[in-house]
C-alpha cells in the first residue's frame, strides 16, 4: 500500500512481537514517529535496534493505573492501535476464572483504558485521531476450544462500534480488523496441531491462511486518510471464512 504517515505521531500497543512489530515498524518505514509499547523489554530493545527512530516503552497495560499514568504523559498522538490481545485455547467446560481473567483482562479492559485515554488526547490536542483494534474472526464465527477468546473478542467489535457512535462527532474514526488464523508465534501455540487447524483451513474458500502483511496492510489502509469515511466497521480479513 502506498501511504505517508509523515509528521504523524503513531502509539502501537503490543507491538514487541507478531503482528503489532510490524505494523509498527510499516509505520516507521511511511514515515511515523512510533511509540512501541509492550511488557516485552528485551523486544522492545532488538525492536528499537531494528528501527533507531523509535520511541519503545516498557509497559503492562493490564495495569490500570500505571497506563494511564504513563500514556497520560505523551505528547499529541495521531493514531492508536490496539494489538495487544492473546488467547487462551480451553473448552467451555474446562475454562477457569484465572484463564478468564486473562483473556478478558488484556484483551478488553487494557483497551478500554488505552482508548479512553488516547481519546482524551485527541480533545485535548483537537486531533482528528484514528484508532484500530485488533480483533478476530472468530467474534462473529465461533470455534472451539476458544470460548472466552470468542466472547473477549466480540466484546471488543461492540466496544469499536460504541466508540465510533460516541467519538465520531469529534472526527475521530475508530475500527476492527478481524483477521482468521495468523501463523505468529501466539498462533502456533494452538494451531500447529494440525488436527486443530486443518477443520478450519478446509471450510477457507481461499484454501490458506493469512499472512501478517496482510494484516498490516488493512491495518494501515483504516489509519489512513483513504478510510476516512470509515468508522464503527469490523473488517473481515479472513479467506472467506465468515462466507461459510
Amino acid at each position: 500500500m502506498e501511504a505517508s504517515f509523515k509528521n504523524k505521531t503513531a502509539l502501537v500497543i503490543g507491538a514487541s512481537q507478531g503482528i503489532g512489530r510490524e505494523i509498527a515498524k510499516q509505520l516507521a518505514s511511511y514515515g511515523a514517529k512510533v511509540i512501541a509499547v509492550s511488557r516485552s523489554k528485551d523486544r522492545l530493545g532488538t525492536l528499537q535496534q531494528e528501527v533507531p527512530s523509535m520511541q519503545v516503552i516498557p509497559l503492562d497495560v493490564t495495569n490500570w493505573n500505571e497506563t494511564e499514568k504513563v500514556l497520560s504523559g505523551l505528547g499529541p498522538i495521531d493514531f492508536l492501535v490496539n494489538n495487544a490481545g492473546p488467547g487462551v485455547f480451553e473448552t467451555v467446560l474446562d475454562t477457569t476464572e484465572q484463564q478468564l481473567d486473562f483473556t478478558f483482562g488484556i484483551n478488553v479492559k487494557s483497551l478500554i483504558n488505552t482508548t479512553r485515554v488516547i481519546a482524551k488526547n485527541f480533545l485535548q490536542h483537537k486531533t482528528p485521531g484514528v484508532i484500530v483494534n485488533l480483533s478476530s474472526s472468530v467474534s462473529m464465527a465461533a470455534a472451539s476450544n476458544l470460548s472466552a477468546y470468542i466472547a473477549a473478542k466480540g466484546a471488543v467489535d461492540a466496544y469499536t462500534r460504541a466508540c465510533a457512535l460516541e467519538l465520531g462527532p469529534h472526527n475521530i474514526r475508530v475500527n476492527c480488523v478481524n483477521a482468521t488464523i495468523i501463523l505468529t508465534e501466539t498462533d502456533q501455540l494452538g494451531y500447529d496441531d494440525p488436527s486443530k487447524a486443518n477443520p478450519l483451513y478446509e471450510i477457507t474458500p481461499l484454501k490458506r491462511f493469512c499472512k501478517i502483511q496482510e494484516v498490516v496492510d488493512v491495518t494501515l489502509y483504516l489509519l489512513s486518510n483513504q478510510s476516512s469515511m470509515i468508522t464503527g466497521v469490523c473488517l473481515p480479513v479472513d479467506g472467506g471464512f465468515l462466507a461459510t
